[in-house]
């Protein structure tokens, strides 16, 4: 029986269409892994879906007028179909606001209540008066607690990666109104992440450490470190699942509750189509199930969604989770507010039919170990330098001579001589060489293995010269061509998963339709022949085309648009604040300090610890300055302080006030500095 896998691929969010960094970062190495194991003749099922319940949805709908079930279906199904143009060749790409999405949910939810494996507790969540409703997750902004990182989301910080609750943030305001929200009381089921820190510790940090990327088993390693605590799964909020339990009414599941249970439900709506068993697939031992994600979900895969699947008892674990880190363009963080992006609906306008350049740019520049970056004159190159020049180049020369000398019928060999030997049997070696970096998850190293083979081609014509032996030796000739064109049908085979329209174009110019040899992995392993002689096959055409300086320069001259434009809007003056009374004002105490010691907070990158006397008394004040400011040079600084701001913990640190600050004309953190005179000023009240 062939082994089992599922692959699942990180459900994209509907608020949007995708860009190169999904691409690169999830769907592409996710598509090479499930190809890949298709031709190995695995039992594979590939499985994704949009994920359609985040916050970011409503943020969009509310944006655009609109209803949520409006942006979902719109961005479901441009998603979906840019996919299938990329040639993701999901087993099943499903929807989260689907009937079996629901019900699924939901059966899992009231399993994992009826076992009493939820906490329930009162607790005070953040409110929007102004709105009128709970602000859950991306509802919410402020400064995080563990970094200082001052645009943070209500769930997680993508500056630090670290995951948390929105009333952790600090300074947090409303994404809907900008209003400072308030502390109301709300019930929730919470599921307690603390009672599997130990099981999470034993299979992750100690059971993975070797054969997981360090970047997934670091990040879990932090958070147990850290300490895990309870994390609420249910919301406050009238888009998502209904919570399905008594007293659930008006909230919905947690969309990171919600979300990985859609791989689940795709599967179910999968295997009812195809007349499957889905349970297999997910809940036999012997299967092996593997998530393709980005960084920035590594927690809720290796954290939240595992202690899921424990506390329910019928469902297998991970056995790997490859996340890969953040792409970057051109030399800047991608950014889907800034329109700093090649999104893939566009890219299939202007270069259409370059599909499979696209993947094999993104797996050669893959940001499997650290952040890398796409450029478009890295683009060119690659397609114009590899793609065209040694890939295209060896299957034109082969097909063009096959038809030139022999009609294009694979001719007859003769003696094969050492050299001949030799490159069939390094033909052989390649499928293993690059299973050994498929199965290790190191694509960018089996994408250049690939090419290897056909520079391995190309350097055998070269060496053999057809073209000059023709007129002297022409079975010699038969035995060169014969070797080429199985070489040629080898990089069919083993191009499919990286380059899937590219190997479906070499088939047909090569007529593996009409063979009935085994063009599979194995087949190429095992010294079969590919191309039989006396087998036919087409003129052909170009497999890959040049790209043209122009139409490099019109794509980063876009980019240019964009930058330009974004530099525009952030050079317009934030609007005043809405109008305070003079009650407000008055609750202020703000007094001038001096500033006696500064130190960097350890593992971060903006935090300053300092010691400041207000002249009432000696505090320790944490700020997020240290980009700007060393400690060397605060240190006997006069500020003004903010004396009476309640106390907030940073990082295990209590801060006990804040130091004001302003921007200058270039946009530079200075100090709301008094005159210097003396120290006499300590503990002068500002009014």
């Amino acid at each position: 029986m062939a082994q089992r896998i599922t692959i699942t691929a990180a459900l994209p969010y509907t608020n949007g269409p995708i860009h190169i960094g999904h691409l690169a970062g999830v769907y592409v190495p996710s598509d090479i892994y499930a190809r890949y194991l298709r031709l190995k003749e695995y039992d594979v099922a590939f499985i994704c879906g949009s994920d359609e319940h985040g916050v970011p949805i409503t943020i969009k709908a509310k944006k655009e007028g609109v209803s949520p079930q409006d942006i979902v279906d719109k961005y479901h199904i441009m998603i979906r179909d840019a996919f299938t143009e990329f040639g993701i060749s999901f087993d099943n790409y499903s929807r989260t606001s689907s009937a079996v999405h629901h019900k699924t949910a939901s059966e899992f939810f009231k399993t994992l209540y009826e076992k009493g494996e939820f906490i329930e507790k009162e607790t005070e969540q953040l409110y929007d008066e102004e709105s009128g409703q709970f602000l859950a997750d991306r509802f919410v902004v402020g400064t995080c607690p563990k970094c200082g990182y001052e645009e943070s989301y209500g769930d997680q910080c993508e500056n630090c990666g670290t995951s948390h609750n929105a009333t952790d943030l600090i300074n947090p305001k409303s994404a809907i109104s900008g209003a400072r929200p308030t502390l109301k009381k709300t019930k929730h089921w919470f599921l307690p992440l603390d009672r599997y820190q130990d099981f999470l510790k034993d299979w992750i940090v100690i059971g993975h450490k070797s054969d997981w990327k360090p970047n997934v088993v670091g990040q879990v390693k932090s958070w147990i470190d850290d300490g895990l605590r309870p994390r609420a799964v249910t919301r406050d909020l009238d888009w998502g699942i209904p919570v399905p339990v008594e007293g659930g009414e008006g909230k919905v599941l947690y969309v990171w509750f919600d979300a990985p249970i859609g791989y689940i439900s795709s599967t179910i709506e999968w295997a009812e189509r195809e007349g499957k068993d889905w349970e297999p697939y997910w809940k036999d031992k012997d299967t092996k199930l593997v998530h393709f994600i980005g960084k920035d979900n590594i927690v809720f895969h290796c954290i939240i969604f595992p202690v899921m699947l424990k506390a329910h008892g019928d469902y297998i674990l991970p056995e790997n989770v490859p996340a890969n880190e953040f792409l970057n363009l051109e030399g800047n963080k991608l950014s889907t507010s800034k329109n700093w992006a090649v999104w893939l609906h566009e890219y299939l306008k202007e270069f259409p039919d370059k599909q499979d350049v696209l993947r094999y740019v993104l797996t050669a520049n893959a940001p499997e170990s650290k952040d890398n970056d796409f450029t478009w004159k890295d683009f060119q190159a690659r397609n114009n330098n590899e793609l065209v020049a040694i890939f295209g180049n060896f299957i034109n020369r082969v097909v063009v001579l096959t038809k030139k000398y022999y009609d294009s019928v694979v001719p007859e060999p003769g003696f094969l001589l050492e050299q001949d030997k030799y490159a069939l049997e390094a033909l052989k070696a390649y499928p293993k060489i690059i299973s050994n970096a498929i199965e290790r998850y190191r694509f960018r190293e089996a994408s250049q293995e690939l090419m290897n083979l056909a520079r391995l081609g190309n350097k055998y014509l070269a060496d053999e010269e057809p073209w000059k032996l023709i007129k002297t030796d022409e079975e010699r000739v038969k035995s060169i061509m014969y070797v080429a064109l199985q070489i040629a049908a080898g990089l069919a085979i083993v191009s499919e998963p990286f380059l899937p329209f590219t190997a479906d174009k070499l088939k047909k110019i090569l007529r593996a339709f009409a063979l009935e040899s085994d063009w599979t992995w194995r087949g190429i392993q095992e010294g079969r022949e590919l191309l039989p002689a006396g087998h036919t096959i087409e003129p052909g055409e170009l497999l890959f085309t040049k790209i043209e300086d122009g139409e490099i320069e019109a794509q980063i001259e876009k980019l240019k648009t964009s930058k330009e434009k974004n530099e525009s809007e952030q050079s317009v003056v934030d609007p005043q604040k809405e109008t305070i009374g003079w009650d407000d004002f008055a609750k202020l105490d703000m007094r001038v300090g001096t500033i006696l010691t500064a130190e960097k907070m350890p593992k971060t990158k903006k935090l300053l610890v300092m010691t400041v006397d207000t002249g009432i008394d000696k505090r320790t004040i944490v700020s997020g300055i240290a980009e700007h400011f060393t400690a060397e040079e605060v240190i006997g600084k006069r500020v003004v302080v903010l004396v009476n701001l309640a106390p907030r913990a940073l990082r295990g640190v209590e801060s006990q006030g804040m130091i004001l600050l302003a921007e200058d004309a270039d946009g530079k953190l200075i100090f709301v500095n008094p005159d210097e005179k003396d120290g006499l000023l300590n503990g002068l009240k500002i009014s």
